[in-house]
């Protein structure tokens, strides 16, 4: 994800509230900031993509958020 505007700390705020809500929904996610091309990552275990893409429109005020599906290491080896 990239910050859609100068992060100050109503955004961080707005952030931190979406953040904290969706976590109280029972949605697992891990959130890390990162250095280069996105501001950050955020880690989020759905009952499946249409679940995960639902979710997506809880940070658009705040960010750009693209979505990438992640297959476990164990899972993908089995299908090749």
């Amino acid at each position: 994800m990239k910050w859609k505007q100068a992060v100050k700390k109503e955004i961080l705020d707005k952030f931190t509230e979406t953040y904290a809500d969706l976590r109280k929904q029972g949605i697992k996610l891990q959130l890390y900031w990162t250095l280069g091309h996105y501001n950050f990552v955020c880690v989020m275990e759905a009952p499946s993509e249409k679940d995960a893409i639902k979710l997506m429109p809880a940070f658009a005020d705040v960010a750009e958020v693209e979505a990438l599906t992640a297959i476990p290491r164990d899972e993908a080896v089995k299908l090749v």
